[in-house]
C-alpha cells in the first residue's frame, strides 16, 4: 500500500505539470494581446488627438480670416460714407455757387409760373443730392421740356449732364454740357460746364478730346475757377 502513494503522487504532477504550462502558455498569449490591444487604443487616441489639434488649428484660422474680412468690410464702409459725403459736399457747395450766379437770371417768361418753376428745379436738384442720378436726371429732362426757355435752363442742363454722369450716361452728359455751351456761352454755369465735358469724354476713353476741351476752357475762360482746375489737370499729364 505504501508502495503505490509515490506512484499516485508521481501520476498527479505529470497529469497536473502540462495543464500548468498551458496555463502559463495562455497567460503570456493574453498579455500579448492586453498589449496590443493598448497600443491599438493608444495609436487611435493619438490619431484623435493630432485630429482635434487640425480642427482647432483650422478653428483659428477661420477666426482669424474673419476677424480680416470684417476688418477689410469695416473699412471699405468708412470710405464709402466718406466718398457718399464728399459727394455731397460737392453738390452743396456747387449749387450754393450757382445759387448766387442764378439770382441775377432773366425772368421766366410771360404766362408761366415762377414758383412752381422753382419748386420743379429745387425737386430735381434733391433727387441729385440724394445720390439718385437716374431719376435726377429724368426730372430734369422733365423740366427742361415742361420749361424750355425758363430762367434756370441753363443750370438745369448743366446739373442734368453732372447726373447722366455720375451714372456713366456719357452720351446724356455730353449732350446736356454741350446744350449749355452754345445756347448759354455767357453764362456763368458755361466754364464748369465745359469741365463736365472734358470729364465726360475722360469717362469715353476720349483723353485728346477731353485734353482739348481743357485747353478750350483755359482760352475761353481763363478767369474762372474752372479754368484753374483744367491748368492743375493739363500740367499733372
Amino acid at each position: 500500500m505504501k508502495r503505490l502513494l509515490p506512484l499516485a503522487a508521481f501520476l498527479t504532477f505529470a497529469s497536473v505539470g502540462p495543464a500548468h504550462a498551458q496555463l502559463f502558455g495562455g497567460d503570456t498569449e493574453a498579455r500579448n494581446q492586453i498589449h496590443q490591444l493598448r497600443q491599438d487604443v493608444q495609436g487611435q487616441l493619438e490619431t484623435t488627438g493630432r485630429g482635434q489639434l487640425e480642427l482647432a488649428m483650422q478653428n483659428e484660422q477661420l477666426r482669424a480670416e474673419v476677424a480680416r474680412l470684417r476688418g477689410q468690410i469695416e473699412l471699405l464702409t468708412n470710405e464709402v460714407e466718406t466718398l457718399k459725403q464728399r459727394q455731397k459736399d460737392f453738390y452743396v457747395d456747387l449749387d450754393a455757387r450757382l445759387r448766387q450766379i442764378e439770382t441775377g437770371a432773366p425772368a421766366a417768361r410771360a404766362g408761366g409760373d415762377p414758383a412752381a418753376e422753382s419748386a420743379d428745379y429745387e425737386a430735381a436738384l434733391n433727387l441729385l443730392k440724394e445720390g439718385k442720378h437716374q431719376d435726377a436726371l429724368t426730372a430734369f429732362d422733365t423740366f427742361l421740356t415742361r420749361y424750355p426757355n425758363g430762367s434756370f435752363s441753363a443750370g438745369a442742363h448743366f446739373w442734368a449732364g453732372n447726373a447722366a454722369l455720375q451714372g456713366r450716361d456719357t452720351a446724356s452728359a455730353n449732350k446736356h454740357f454741350n446744350a449749355v455751351l452754345q445756347n448759354w456761352p455767357q453764362d456763368n454755369v458755361a466754364p464748369d460746364a465745359m469741365l463736365g465735358l472734358a470729364n465726360s469724354q475722360q469717362a469715353m476713353g476720349d483723353a485728346a478730346a477731353a485734353r482739348r476741351t481743357l485747353q478750350g476752357l483755359v482760352e475761353r475762360y481763363p478767369q474762372s475757377n474752372a479754368a484753374q482746375v483744367a491748368r492743375q489737370r493739363l500740367s499733372a499729364r
